[in-house]
């Protein structure tokens, strides 16, 4: 992953509603539009919003069944956010260890 990619991925992560979306996409595998509206109480233009970002960053996918769309996580960019972050955390481990400031 890119800083570019990750800056992207944390400014959409950064929105509340869509991280309430992550996780309730997360918590079910699968999940039909309507059940994500039911539980967000938005509405459907809201929710197309988000989950045209999601889609582009690939962090969730999506598959059209007649008028309704299904979603699921892309469990492997999660990963490599925080592949991501745990590269930047080891990295200042390490840099703070060796500092001789300290």
């Amino acid at each position: 992953m890119t800083n570019t990619q990750f800056t992207l991925a944390a400014k959409a992560l950064s929105d509340p509603t869509r991280l309430q979306i992550l996780q309730i996409v997360s918590k079910s595998g699968n999940i039909c539009a309507c059940k994500i509206l039911e539980e967000l109480h938005i509405s459907q233009g809201t929710l197309s919003h988000h989950m045209k970002i999601l889609t582009n960053l690939k962090l969730v996918s999506v598959e059209r069944n007649g008028k309704w769309c299904h979603y699921s996580l892309i469990s492997e960019s999660m990963c490599e956010i925080s592949r991501f972050i745990q590269a930047i955390c080891k990295d200042g481990k390490e840099a703070i260890v060796s500092c001789d400031c300290r």
